[in-house]
């Protein structure tokens, strides 16, 4: 049964930025504190959802989510806003739990997009081939960890001594930059890529493409609808966001 449902003349339908928070505050700036650099909303700390202060360690990093702040109209838009939700989760969530997360980078790596090839069409393997038998090698050559590549969906045991290279490879980042590796990897579904992307073998769009390269493909064979390129839109912003702020992150204070 399809059930009707009759608005009176003159109510207005609440929107998706009705339901947002309105803006409060004029002014955005960056100070530079002793323990980093922190963003001021009308000179007030800037305060994560923990109500911790957020303070950053380079002034590029503070610059790049306080230019997020500024960006903003009458109402907030928190979900595009990808930077300041990732030092979010760098102060209230990973800087507790970054064993859990090291372990959590492994896990993808064990099951990585860039191992999983398709038996078909000749394009698609070719395509793949192409566009990570690379990384693969860069991985073996700068991070001494051999993957192995196979056809179709089913389990792939990667080498034990690979998937350690891959955790060794996170010892030492602090909570920051570990963040942000961590993202790049859930979103590419690939520890490969997100590794790439950290040290710099990549950049934001370069990792966009490769862990999208099955969505392109299909596209390019079947059309795109509405749905699927606004998610690959924010895919790539996403992917962009993490590479500057891992770059904003390295840059001298």
């Amino acid at each position: 049964m399809t059930q009707t449902y009759d608005t009176k003349p003159g109510v207005k339908i609440p929107s998706r930025e009705d339901s947002l928070p309105k803006r409060f505050y004029e002014t955005v700036t960056v100070e530079a504190m002793a323990d980093g650099f922190a963003i001021l909303l009308d000179g007030r700390a800037v305060k994560t959802p923990a109500r911790q202060s957020l303070s950053l360690p380079t002034q590029a990093a503070a610059d790049l989510v306080a230019a997020e702040w500024a960006a903003q109209g009458e109402r907030i838009d928190a979900p595009n806003m990808p930077a300041t939700r990732l030092v979010f989760v760098a102060l209230d969530r990973v800087s507790q739990v970054m064993e859990e997360t090291r372990a959590e980078i492994v896990k993808y790596a064990s099951t990585d997009l860039l191992c999983f090839r398709a038996p078909e069409p000749a394009e698609l393997v070719a395509a793949q081939s192409a566009a990570w038998d690379p990384l693969l090698g860069w991985a073996e050559e700068t991070l001494d960890a051999h993957f192995a590549a196979a056809q179709g969906l089913m389990p792939i045991d990667q080498d034990p001594v690979a998937l350690s290279q891959v955790l060794a490879a996170t010892h030492g980042l602090d909570h920051w930059t570990l963040t942000c590796l961590a993202h790049a990897t859930a979103v590419c579904g690939s520890a490969i890529l997100g590794l790439a992307l950290l040290k710099g073998r990549i950049n934001g769009g370069e990792a966009f493409t490769l862990s999208t390269l099955d969505e392109h493909f299909q596209i390019s064979q079947w059309g795109e609808d509405h749905e699927a390129a606004e998610r690959l839109a924010r895919l790539k912003i996403e992917l962009e966001q993490v590479d500057a702020l891992l770059r904003a992150l390295a840059a001298q204070a």
